[in-house]
This record gives structure tokens, sequence and C-alpha cells, in this order.
């Protein structure tokens, strides 16, 4: 597909169609949160897992992203916390 300004656009496949994050923990030592999420295909992808008291998230961020801009999206809210 060529874009208005003559590029070629990355065709997007396999989009995330939901997504769930595990608890939150409750006391020190537990594992951290992780979002998994489900592909187009049906499968079903760990992407990451996070510092609840630094950054959020809840499933619906994830939903019509590729895996690669969901990590992209961790990555994000990351650096934004940081620069705060």
């Amino acid at each position: 597909m060529i874009s208005p300004g003559g590029k070629m656009d990355e065709v997007r496949t396999n989009l995330v169609v939901s997504a769930r994050i595990t608890p939150l923990p409750q006391r020190l030592g537990d594992p951290l949160p992780e979002v998994w999420v489900t592909c187009e295909d049906g499968s079903e992808t760990k992407v990451f897992d996070f510092y609840p008291d630094e950054i959020s998230f809840s499933g619906d961020d994830f939903v019509g992203l590729t895996v690669e801009e969901c990590r992209l999206l961790k990555f994000g809210r990351d650096r934004a916390f940081l620069q705060h």
C-alpha cells in the first residue's frame, strides 16, 4: 500500500484482540504483574511485566496494536516516568 507521501506503508497483521493483566502484588516478594495478549490468530503471548508503582495499564490499552507496538507502549510510559 502506498501512502499519500509516496512511501510504502507497513502492513499491520495479527493484531491484539484482547489483553489481560495478572494481579498486582500484595506484599514484598509477590511477582510483578504481567501483560498477556491474545492476537487475531488465537495465540496468547506474554508481552512484558512492569512495576505498578511506576506505570499502569488497562487491557484496553493494547487492543488493536501489534505485539511490538505493545512493547513500545511500555517503553514510552517507562521513559515518561523516568523523565518526570
